[in-house]
């Protein structure tokens, strides 16, 4: 498609400044090439630019097409156009933070991407700390013996990540897998040295030979595979965790040859939501935008209970069958009334073969189980594991292929009985 010739200022400065912002929304995460930001220099020289709050609608009209990029979009815009403190404001978000203590200043999750993206390539424009003598202090950090990125990133709690190392961590994750051994079924099949005898081929073979046993067919369990069933809370405290947990069910749910027969997954914050036909989509970011749209409780409340109960009611005997392996995401933060949680957590342990509780909150060394939602849901799952990073995830196989393994549940259960 052939666009009419743009009428900008002579000096280009807007047209350049356009181009720039396009950039860093570009690497801040949204999806946008030469075609719109040509629409955008079009748009606003239409609409003009001396009126903030109209030059900011025009842009966004250009630039936003889903909901979850209004907020990236909006931190870009300020720390772009309006803010001329910009650059020093972007280094105090960025300043790296302490595993195991919390900062007083959390940075928003949209305001860190935006501060990623504006930053690159600007370190250069910042001015360097210099001596009384007048030479520069040049800090030198020695990194020949740290260990490589991809390492780094598989410990890495999730919410510490940067733009760039949740695209590399998402990367990873895709090529996880998640393998599962058989289970023995009461149906049998033939073998040529079972270990039992199949008393009706043998029957049936000597017929043949008018009555007489010349051999006996031996017989072994078939083996059956289970399904996955995964419960993911996808609530404000849970937003950025249940994002990677979905990306390594997409890449589970994908792959062959890992042994499951079926992968079923849902989401819950306020109300209780399918996505297995979303995770059939070959492609992730679709798979997940289609998801997305249609969890409206995304990044919400919670209410464990009730959606829990919804599930036992209308999916447990549809997809719990044959030995099904339920892997529940949630930090056990919940208002409902603990006895509904207890009394639902109970009933989805008994349909299940194996429950496993993932729960990002585990990732703290000094962690209690204080709160009242996690005190009536620890006592009727299989396993109580972490799951803030990539190494986490990567130690389910292991929870899963061991029946014995309880992760940290003995241990808390434990601490609830002492306090």
């Amino acid at each position: 498609m052939q666009y009419p010739e743009i009428l900008i200022p002579d000096d280009g400065k807007l047209a350049r400044n356009i181009t720039h912002f396009a950039r860093a929304l570009r690497k801040a995460g949204l999806p946008i090439g030469p075609g719109r930001t040509i629409d955008a220099i079009r748009a606003v020289q239409a609409a003009g630019f001396s009126n903030k709050p109209d030059f900011f609608w025009t842009l966004h009209a250009c630039f936003v097409s889903r909901p979850e990029q209004r907020a990236v979009f909006a931190q870009v815009f300020r720390l772009y156009w309006r803010d001329p403190q910009y650059l020093e404001q972007m280094m105090s978000l960025l300043l790296p933070a302490v595993r195991g203590v919390q900062e007083d200043r959390k940075a928003d999750a949209a305001e860190r991407r935006a501060a990623e993206a504006l930053l690159e390539g600007a370190e250069d424009r910042l001015p360097q700390p210099q001596d009384p003598e007048g030479g520069i202090d040049e800090i030198t950090i020695d990194a020949s013996k740290t260990m490589s990125q991809e390492e780094r990133l598989r410990t890495l709690d999730f919410e510490q990540m940067t733009t760039a190392e949740v695209a590399e961590a998402k990367r990873m994750l895709a090529r996880l897998s998640l393998p599962v051994k058989p289970l023995p079924s009461r149906r049998n099949v033939t073998a040529t040295s079972g270990p039992a005898i199949d008393l009706r081929r043998t029957l049936r073979a000597s017929l043949r030979q008018g009555g007489e046993v010349t051999a006996l067919a031996r017989k072994t369990p078939a083996i059956r595979w289970p399904s996955l069933v995964v419960i993911c809370d996808i609530s404000g405290s849970m937003s950025q965790y249940s994002r990677m947990v979905l990306h390594f069910l997409h890449a589970v749910a994908n792959r062959k040859g890992q042994g499951w027969a079926r992968v079923h997954g849902f989401t819950f914050g306020t109300r209780l939501t399918n996505i297995t036909p979303h995770l059939r989509t070959r492609d992730v970011d679709a798979a997940l935008a289609q998801a997305g749209a249609q969890a409206q409780d995304w990044s919400g409340g919670t209410r464990i209970g009730a959606c829990l109960h919804a599930f036992n009611r209308d999916w447990g005997r549809r997809v719990l069958g044959q030995g099904a392996v339920v892997l529940l995401i949630t930090d056990g933060l919940d208002r409902d009334d603990a006895g509904q949680l207890a009394l639902e957590m109970q009933r989805l342990h008994l349909s299940a073969r194996r429950l496993i509780w993932l729960n990002p909150l585990l990732r703290w060394d000094g962690f209690a189980p204080k709160a009242s939602g996690i005190r009536a849901m620890l006592p009727h799952v299989d396993s109580f594991r972490a799951s803030h990073s990539i190494a986490s995830l990567q130690a389910l196989g292991d929870a899963i292929a061991d029946t014995r393994d309880a992760g940290e549940k003995s241990r808390l259960l434990q601490a609830i009985r002492q306090g």
